[in-house]
């Protein structure tokens, strides 16, 4: 085998696996302080490792979450609150806001971008309240740790096509599943009055259709 075709067959090999993102490293000062900080906040302690030399590593993931954080001593060398832009996707803004607020974060109040399509960095841009027709990945919350690495809420309703395979389409927790439902109910209500007010008997079905078709980002029933 030549090394062209041996490097071929690297890349068609590498295009066939997943790669996800599960750890993210953030810096942080006081390591107590920070883990004090994130379970108030509700997230799962997953591991709080110490070995020689002051070396210490603890974990903790976000609800729902399949990406976990990790900080410590002696673990990265970036500054402490140097990481910034760190999303946290979910299904409803407001609720996620109180829910962070309620449990001690000094979160920003509800925004949404100027320019519609990101936010821009610092509070450039920011108009108050959720994007004005709640469009997925319009709306916007944010929130520092004691260091001050920055966090954001970002609520995406439907993903856009491709971002999840409609197969593989799946709800983290009873309160996505809640979200997806109401928002399948009230699609639903419209679909009904668009048919002359009929009950639907086979509502199971389109809420079902509905609902992976929102998640995967396919065409919506109506």
């Amino acid at each position: 085998m030549t090394l062209q075709e041996r490097n071929t067959q690297s890349a068609t090999a590498i295009n066939d696996i997943d790669m996800k993102l599960e750890v993210v490293v953030i810096p942080v000062s006081d390591v107590d302080r920070a883990k004090t900080f994130y379970t108030g906040l509700g997230w799962r302690l997953d591991a709080d490792v110490s070995g020689a030399n002051g070396f210490r590593v603890v974990q903790v993931t976000p609800p729902g979450s399949s990406c976990s954080v990790i900080f410590g001593s002696n673990v990265i060398a970036a500054v402490p609150g140097s990481a910034q832009g760190l999303h946290l996707i979910v299904s409803d803004i407001e609720i996620a806001h109180a829910a962070l607020a309620a449990r001690g974060a000094e979160i920003s109040g509800v925004f949404h971008d100027a320019g519609g399509v990101f936010h821009h960095q610092g509070t450039d841009g920011r108009l108050t309240g959720p994007h004005p027709s709640r469009a997925s990945y319009g709306s916007f919350a944010s929130f520092s740790d004691p260091d001050g690495n920055g966090w954001l809420l970002q609520e995406v309703t439907a993903r856009l096509p491709g971002r999840i395979e409609a197969t593989g389409a799946a709800f983290s927790s009873a309160a996505d599943l809640a979200t997806a439902l109401r928002h399948a109910a009230e699609a639903h209500g419209e679909h009904e009055k668009r048919n002359g007010g009929k009950h639907d008997d086979a509502w199971p079905d389109w809420y079902a259709e509905y609902m992976v078709s929102e998640q995967s980002g396919g065409p919506l029933p109506t």
